[in-house]
């Protein structure tokens, strides 16, 4: 995952992956950061964590 600051603007580029079930198999995901991940942007001398899932209802 690469999170950018641009201006006002949090931007997160993540690989997609093939859909796969949820744990509870009520979606399908296509990208995810497996819970929260500490990242390299800053805000006020602060890391940004994110916990990002993408998915798709089958």
């Amino acid at each position: 995952m690469e999170v950018t600051i641009k201006g006002n603007k949090l931007l997160i580029e993540i690989e997609l992956q093939e859909p796969t079930p949820s744990s509870s198999g009520k979606t399908l995901v296509v990208a995810t950061t497996h819970g929260n991940t500490v990242t390299n942007a800053m805000i006020n001398d602060k890391p940004v964590i994110i916990g990002l899932n993408a998915y798709i209802k089958p």
